[in-house]
């Protein structure tokens, strides 16, 4: 029997569906029709009526339509004062019927940091949420305690946006329903159990604190420029992006997008610091033993990454 999906949009700028619709090998429709995957609604794929979309709704809300995979894409909007009127359908809250559907949902999925943290409007007025989360307090819209039909906890794919594949991948797991591993923000860990600095090509230039001090140079960029690569988990360096590159391999810091508190409250491309001495350090990484071993790690430096050169 075929698995159907329903895209739910919420308070979102659709990044993640863009980067969904540009996966290839298979491509987004030899994947669903390999998986026996039926779209019921994707705002970008779908061309029902609006009437036929409102029909489709409460079918699934009433029981007449199964639901096995709700995707949700964007924060869930509560403003103002938990009305959820900043954010509707025909001027009915979004999270109301975001509730009832996850009620009957068999699994639920989270794609992008909006829909799993609440993302750039959960400090702000509209009051955004994420699904089992806010920010990095378990709870979020559904609470702690919320299960989906299928006794499952909501599956997050943080990423502004979430890498297409990641969410392929996700979907084509759970509609063959093969183990998830999960990590303890409910991410799957076959893509958010590494930090995105372990696949950087910068790597060596951060072992020997050879700096980047402005754009452009040739070396490490979380000592000055605000890299979250040390201390955000994803897979911007394993997967990377159109199968060839990711941020820091341009030169462009982390800006960890995939972290609960994404987007951060201080400036980006600068690194918080006392006398020279980053204030949250690579994780794992303390504080006595890091004074102890930057002297000598720049000391030992060899000479071609001092001079910025690459390995012939």
């Amino acid at each position: 029997m075929s698995k159907t999906l329903y895209w739910f949009q919420g308070s979102a700028c659709g990044g993640d569906t863009f980067s969904l619709l540009g996966v290839e090998l298979p491509n987004l429709c030899e994947l669903l029709e390999m998986l026996d995957v039926e779209v019921l609604w994707q705002p970008s794929l779908s061309n029902g009526t609006p009437s036929q979309h409102h029909a489709l709704l409460e079918a699934i809300c009433h029981g007449e339509q199964k639901l096995d995979i709700l995707c949700v894409e964007g924060a869930i909007v509560r403003g103002p004062g938990g009305t959820g009127m900043f954010d509707t359908m025909e001027g009915v809250p979004k999270k109301d019927l975001f509730a009832r559907l996850a009620k009957v949902a068999g699994d639920v999925v989270a794609v992008g940091t909006c829909a799993c943290f609440g993302g750039i409007g959960a400090d702000g007025e509209i009051e955004a949420t994420g699904l089992q989360f806010l920010k990095a307090t378990p709870g979020g819209f559904l609470g702690s305690s919320y299960r989906s039909a299928n006794g499952n906890v909501v599956v997050n794919l943080p990423g502004c946006p979430c890498h297409g594949d990641v969410i392929a991948s996700t979907i084509a797991t759970i509609a063959q329903k093969a183990p998830l591993p999960l990590t303890e923000w409910n991410s799957p860990v076959e893509w958010y159990d590494l930090l995105v600095h372990q696949g950087c090509v910068r790597n060596e230039y951060h072992e020997y604190r050879i700096e980047e001090r402005e754009f452009g140079e040739r070396g490490c960029l979380f000592f000055h420029l605000g890299c979250r690569g040390p201390v955000a988990y994803g897979p911007c360096n394993k997967i990377l992006w159109n199968r060839r590159s990711s941020k820091t391999r341009v030169g462009l810091p982390c800006v960890g997008c995939t972290e609960p508190d994404f987007p951060q409250s201080h400036p980006f491309f600068q690194t918080p610091s006392i006398v020279d001495i980053p204030i949250e350090l690579p994780d794992g990484v303390d504080r006595a033993h890091y004074l102890a071993y930057k002297g000598m790690a720049a000391a030992a430096a060899p000479d071609r990454l001092k001079q910025r050169k690459t390995r012939v």
